[in-house]
């Protein structure tokens, strides 16, 4: 599955959140498979660490659906961009992807470490 993700990228693809992890890392599942994915393109500093898993749990609680921009893999978890298919609550922009969020809340800066595709996420 995740040979078949990089391959194609730019493909969203939807899956259905089973689980918040951590603050950038969750489970989801696609129909009979499940894989850990964690939030491209973001990092949260240790001390807002649950107050990110939190916000999450919130904006994505069990079972919402969600497209992936698979931007590659870190020791067989998938890096990819989180867009839930209905506007995160508590967001006026339905656009935004989970990392964009976390940011735009407060919770999250951009990754200092991140390629040049993170480059559209909010500052």
């Amino acid at each position: 599955m995740l040979a078949v993700l990089l391959v194609w990228p730019g493909a969203a693809l939807a899956a259905e959140v089973l689980q918040v992890r951590g603050a950038t890392l969750l489970q989801l599942g696609d129909q009979n498979r499940s894989y850990t994915v964690q939030l491209a393109c973001v990092e949260v500093a240790e001390a807002q660490q649950a107050e990110a898993v939190a916000w999450l749990r919130q904006a994505v609680p069990r079972h919402t659906r969600v497209n992936l921009r698979p931007m590659g893999q870190n020791q067989g978890v998938l890096l990819a961009r989180v867009q839930p298919l209905a506007p995160v609550r508590g967001s006026t922009n339905q656009a935004a992807d989970l990392g964009s969020g976390l940011i735009a809340a407060g919770l999250a800066q951009a990754d200092s470490h991140a390629s040049a595709d993170c480059a559209n996420v909010a500052a």
